[in-house]
């Protein structure tokens, strides 16, 4: 087996890379290949790396659902999502743990885990503009499937895979503080750290004793990119809503958009929930 940090480059398993692209420039009739005019070239001066293997960078945007056009077997980039995942860990984990020398496992954990969450890395992606830049079915497409949170996070990390067996851990490395740094102020200090329904719950119930309920509005998406919609309510009324990947995930992100708004319309206290109880938001 070719281990890609001592011999950077082409790797086992690499050559069938993505879908084979048709000269006519389509793949398929229900395949779309993104944006006419923009190619592997322009992403690679966004990323600021040019792959040796471009094969590597062409699975890393092709999104899982073109299997239901071409069939079970086509190479798609959820096995580069799995290492890119381990990969942004492994150098965000060693950069915070170097950054903070006094601080503990637990807030080093929840730090990593705010930075490398479905929106923050969805927002990293939307960044590079990779949404116009992915292979995927014209259905996923029709539904929004572009800009879908669980996509754009998804190719990120596909991204930072695909890198990484291209041209090693210090490519990779590179490439991840980049793009981290202009989000995080050079990490110089840690990302906020909080739990969005503990603080909502402790914010209102300095009003009363009632907790704020949750409720799952709808499911979206195909069965591998389900999305969730969940609301949160106070004392009967709507404070805002959520999208997530999962139920959790989208109460979470109720919560903290119910907390901006509290916060925004109260000044950090719960005087804004009279004005806050005005009207939803959603994420």
């Amino acid at each position: 087996m070719i281990n890609p940090m001592d011999t950077p480059g082409k790797t086992a398993g690499t050559t069938s890379g993505g879908p084979e692209a048709r000269t006519d420039g389509g793949m398929a009739s229900g395949v779309s290949l993104g944006t006419p005019g923009v190619g592997a070239a322009d992403l690679e001066l966004i990323l600021g790396y040019r792959f040796k293997d471009r094969a590597l960078l062409e699975l890393a945007l092709t999104h899982p659902s073109i299997t239901h056009d071409l069939g079970a077997g086509t190479p798609h980039n959820q096995r580069l999502e799995f290492l890119g995942d381990a990969v942004l860990q492994l150098v965000l984990t060693f950069e915070l743990f170097e950054k903070f020398p006094t601080l503990g496992e637990g807030p080093l954990t929840q730090a990593r885990a705010e930075m490398v969450n479905r929106r923050t890395l969805a927002t990293q992606s939307r960044g590079l503009g990779a949404g116009r830049f992915l292979r995927m079915s014209r259905s996923e497409e029709s539904t929004g499937g572009r800009d879908r949170a669980s996509a754009l996070a998804d190719a990120f990390e596909a991204l930072v895979g695909a890198i990484f067996l291209d041209g090693g851990l210090e490519p990779a490395r590179a490439f991840v503080l980049r793009r981290f740094r202009e989000s995080f102020g050079q990490l110089q200090a840690l990302p906020s750290l909080h739990n969005p329904k503990g603080e909502l719950q402790e914010l209102l119930q300095a009003e009363s004793a009632e907790a704020p309920v949750y409720q799952l509005l709808s499911v979206n998406g195909p069965d591998h990119d389900r999305e969730f919609e969940c609301a949160v309510t106070y004392r009967g009324d709507l404070l805002a809503r959520g999208i997530g990947k999962t139920k959790k995930a989208a109460e979470s992100e109720a919560a903290r958009h119910a907390l901006e708004r509290l916060k925004l319309a109260g000044d950090g206290g719960t005087s804004g929930l009279p004005t806050a109880l005005g009207g939803a938001t959603s994420g």
